[in-house]
């Protein structure tokens, strides 16, 4: 047997880790469109801005709520 026999101390912090989402993919979707758009055509720039612009708002305002439910401090 080992000296270190006995109980385990618990860990001294615990590690956030973020939910899955979509919106990384979606953005990046997006704007592959928009930047296909630039020699394809206008239309394709709007659609892949249409699609990138929500998507970033939504990024943001879900890592901000994450953000706010981690306890003070860390």
């Amino acid at each position: 047997m080992s000296d270190t026999d006995g109980e385990i101390p618990a860990a001294g912090e615990q590690v956030h880790v973020p939910q899955a989402s979509w919106l990384p993919v979606l953005t990046a979707v997006g704007l592959a469109i928009a930047l296909v758009g630039v020699t394809l055509g206008i239309p394709f720039v709007v659609i892949g801005l249409l699609i990138t612009v929500p998507s970033i708002v939504r990024w943001i305002r879900s890592a901000r709520a994450e953000m706010g439910e981690l306890p003070p401090g860390h």
